[in-house]
């Protein structure tokens, strides 16, 4: 079975094997939106049917918890007869100091391994592949997420499926073995990818003192020396029913989901919460801005800038105000687009915040060449020093990317396999309360809310900037660390 290690650092290639194309959003999660650049309606056109549109579409989705703490969360289609089942669990590199950073991920790999049904021999196992319940994970920062896509009259032997996955696991050291080779390949590809040395050394700059927190693909040692105690630590200390969530999603009826999680998850047995005894991290911010050169043979120049950004449960406001700015940003006819991109500077370029309950990072991202980079990297600065300014952008803008935000959330419903995750991640990182009220916030958003979130982690903040380009590249570019900062000649 296919896992896929989805972090950051792979959006980062994703996006750099894509730049020429079109802008993607950097360290895009599940529920990133991708940027809308062909389309140009107003938001008069638009906001009365998507505010309808989503009115319809959060009355179906509903969530119980358990008397465990289980959280179970139905949003129901019937228009075809598929069905997707996702465990989400609390869990990721934001619970990871450095002696166990990576451990999620090896857990992951382990999670759809021997467990008890395979020992007892259960007849479900014998047909679950002719079924077609597919199945497959991922780990984050802030969530590991577990997930099978089947028809609907399939829908309780997958949940049986699940079940036994996550509360009954053997680790058998054969297959831990295993495992753990898959895992160090995974790491030996992204290190001999040069693009990741670009996100590794973003990540290690900006959150300096408890790097391992924001680095779901931990590292050689830890996996290395990992054990099948470990992963029974981790199971004991996070796979427990009030720090998971059950998600369905599809051709399902809620009560008939509510009766089947009651049925197989009802007796699991409530756990301490994790993040009373072991709190989360708090990340300090930078005391100073600092540019990094990184040299790797890669053929085009990578220019990357970032910050700290706000956290979800200590700023939620800032976070409607990201996502509002990034999309004004990214929109083509946008005056950042047309300062950078339209004069030929960069080949394209990209602004992001990425939703995150322990400090989210803000990032701008942008490909260019040897001849422009200097001026294309006082470009970028220039436009960062204007973002408040009256004009940068019009009212009709702020409404139309308001308005875009939030079709193209209800566009990304249509695909509800992929969307399954979009809820798991909000639930994780956000809760549903974040989740059900965040097309509301997008249109409360305004021009302050905008100007607020700016001045309060960008303009004058120190952040980190960073290049990546090759030995000689570097000869023709010229580039210095002041430059990467924005403290070069003018």
């Amino acid at each position: 079975m296919k896992r896929t290690l989805l972090t950051r650092y792979l959006s980062t290639l994703a996006f750099l094997l894509a730049l020429v194309a079109a802008p993607l959003p950097l360290g895009a999660p599940a529920y990133a939106r991708p940027p809308q650049t062909a389309r140009r309606s107003t938001a008069t056109a638009t906001a009365p049917q998507t505010a309808v549109a989503t009115a319809a579409a959060q009355s179906q989705l509903v969530s119980r918890v358990l008397a465990n703490g289980l959280e179970v969360i139905v949003l129901e289609d019937h228009s075809i007869p598929l069905v997707s089942l996702e465990l989400a669990v609390k869990n990721g590199s934001y619970t990871e100091p450095p002696e166990l950073n990576g451990l999620s991920h090896l857990y992951e790999h382990m999670f759809f391994k021997a467990n008890k049904a395979v020992l007892e021999g259960a007849d479900y196992l014998k047909t679950l592949d002719q079924l077609g319940v597919l199945s497959n994970a991922s780990t984050r920062e802030e969530i590991v997420n577990y997930y099978s896509h089947t028809t609907s009259p399939n829908l309780r032997v997958a949940m049986v499926a699940m079940r036994d996955s996550a509360r009954y696991p053997l680790f058998h050291e054969r297959q831990f073995e295993q495992e753990r080779q898959a895992v160090l390949a995974e790491l030996d590809r992204h290190e001999s990818n040069p693009y990741g040395f670009l996100s590794l050394e973003l990540n290690n700059r900006l959150f300096y003192k408890y790097p391992s927190r924001k680095n779901p693909g931990g590292n050689r040692e830890t996996v290395t020396s990992a054990t099948t105690d470990v992963m029974r630590l981790i199971q004991s200390r996070y796979y427990i029913p009030n720090n998971a969530a059950l998600i369905v999603t599809g051709d399902a009826k809620a009560e008939e989901v509510f009766k089947f999680a009651q049925e197989l998850f009802g007796d699991w047995r409530k756990g301490e919460d994790p993040f009373v005894k072991y709190p989360m991290v708090e990340h300090p911010p930078l005391e100073k801005s600092e540019g990094i050169v990184i040299k790797q043979p890669v053929n085009n120049i990578i220019l990357n800038v970032g910050w700290h950004g706000p956290s979800i449960g200590k700023d939620n406001a800032a976070t409607y105000a990201a996502d509002v700015f990034s999309f004004i940003l990214r929109q083509p006819d946008s005056r950042f687009q047309r300062a950078l991109v339209d004069t030929g500077l960069v080949t394209a370029v990209d602004f992001n915040y990425y939703t995150q309950r322990n400090v989210g990072p803000i990032q701008v991202l942008a490909q260019t060449t040897p001849d422009k980079a200097r001026a294309a990297m006082r470009a970028i600065y220039k436009e960062i020093a204007s973002f408040n300014d009256p004009a940068y952008y019009t009212d009709e803008q702020l409404e139309t990317a308001k308005a875009l935000l939030e079709a193209d959330d209800l566009y990304s419903r249509e695909k509800l396999t992929d969307y399954t995750h979009t809820l798991g991640f909000w639930w994780a990182s956000t809760g549903l309360d974040y989740f059900r009220g965040y097309l509301g916030n997008l249109r409360r958003t305004s021009r302050a809310d905008i100007n607020r979130y700016i001045t309060t982690y960008i303009q004058g903040k120190p952040h980190v900037g960073l290049v990546l380009l090759s030995e000689e590249s570097q000869r023709q570019a010229q580039l210095t660390p002041q430059d990467l900062i924005g403290e070069g000649a003018k």
